[in-house]
Order: structure tokens, then sequence, then C-alpha cells
């Protein structure tokens, strides 16, 4: 079993944390403060998920969710939602060479229907080129809400079955391959927003006042180093 670093040390996570999801909120708030249009903390914050990737890769997390665009989130103005756009496409544009170099899978998650049919193509293209690699799963939620996952895992799981499902037919048709154990939302709301509530049934949750835009790799570790004092009981003793 593989340790934890100390709180000098850089945390290496083992089979208890292998999956984190994230909240990536505040970037609109850290703009404003800073008397910038809101499109710049979108683009400071993809620069963010960059890095903190690079980061649970080298903590040994095997795989990594993001909320990147709800699907609430089409109710902001267009020009809002033409940058966040702009910067998926950007992503998927330099991603390609990342995968092969760094071993990752992507996969984007929520419902892609209402994104540009030429975006779609080339992120399923990303997709099926990416998918043999092992290393690290990636999972980018984009125009996803939690609620739509289930009626929709729901809706296929008895499509496939034609009889009364039961909990393990819909977690089989959930777009995630395995539960989160961690959940870090920042921005200092204390909600889940939407997002992975069938999987987040048993998640360890962490909120953060801290903006994503100027989320650090020092919190990062703080919070790992935090999700390692705790005991996940699951409902037992």
């Amino acid at each position: 079993m593989r340790l934890f670093g100390t709180h000098r040390q850089a945390p290496v996570c083992d089979e208890r944390l292998s999956h984190i999801a994230f909240i990536m909120d505040g970037n609109g708030r850290w703009a404003t403060h800073r008397g910038l249009p809101r499109t710049a903390g979108h683009a400071k914050g993809a620069r963010v998920f960059r890095k903190t990737l690079d980061w649970c890769r080298e903590a040994g997390i095997r795989t990594a969710t993001y909320y990147a665009f709800s699907s609430e989130n089409w109710k902001r103005s267009q020009a809002e939602i033409d940058a966040i756009m702009d910067l998926l496409g950007q992503y998927v544009t330099t991603a390609e060479q990342e995968v092969k170099k760094n071993a990752i899978s992507i996969a984007f998650i929520g419902d892609l229907s209402r994104l540009r049919p030429d975006l779609v193509e080339r992120m399923r293209a990303l997709e099926e080129r990416s998918a043999h690699h092992e290393d690290f799963r990636l999972n980018i939620a984009i125009s996803y809400g939690g609620r739509d996952e289930i009626v929709r895992a729901a809706n296929l799981s008895f499509a496939d079955k034609g009889a009364p499902i039961d909990a393990e037919d819909i977690s089989r048709h959930m777009y995630t391959e395995c539960d989160p154990d961690l959940l870090v939302r920042t921005g200092g709301e204390l909600r889940l927003s939407n997002f992975l509530l069938w999987q987040s049934a048993y998640t360890e949750f962490y909120f953060t006042k801290t903006l994503w835009p100027a989320f650090s790799k020092r919190e990062l570790h703080r919070i790992i180093r935090a999700y390692y004092r705790r005991h996940r009981r699951y409902g037992g003793v």
C-alpha cells in the first residue's frame, strides 16, 4: 500500500483515493474582483484546470472529473457561453498531444446535443483516440446535469432489461466508470449544484472559499491530507 506524504512532502495517494471530482466555481467572481470581464476569469480557470491535471497525476490519482459547464449554464449571456465554448475548442485541439504524451483517456460527459456539431465531432474523435490509454482517466462534464443523467440511465436500464431495474442496473449506465472518493468545490458555495448526484452517495466533500482561478497545488495537497484524516464508514461503525 502506498502512503501519502507528510505535511512537508507531496502526498502520494493509494487506493483509498483514486478518483477526485472538482466543481470549478468562482471564475466570474475572480475576474469581477479584479475589474476584468468574466471571460478573463474563465480563461484563467482553464489554465488552472490544466495545472490540476498534472498535480493529480503527480499525486497518484487515477481518475479526475471536472464540472466545466452545467445544463443550467445555458442561461448565461451568449457572450459568456461563446467564450467558454471557445476555450473548450482550444483544449480539444491541444489535448491530442497531451493524451499521447501522458497516456490520458478523455471522456466528455453530459448532453452534448446543444453544442456545435463540429465541436462534438472533434470531442468524440478525441475520445476514440484516447480510449485505449489506462494511466489516467479524465472526465469533463459539459452541458451536464445530475438529475438528467439519472433519468437517462434509468431509461437505458429499462430498455436493456425490459423489467424492473435496480441500483446496479442504473450504475452501469452512468457516464462515469467509478464513483468519486472525494469531491472538491471551490468558490465558497456549500452545495452540489446538480453534479454527480448518483455517484456521490458516499463521496467525501471538501468545500473551500478559494475561487477556482486562485486554486493552488499547495491547497490540493492540503485537501488530500485532510481526506486521509477522515474515516469512511459507508454506513458501518
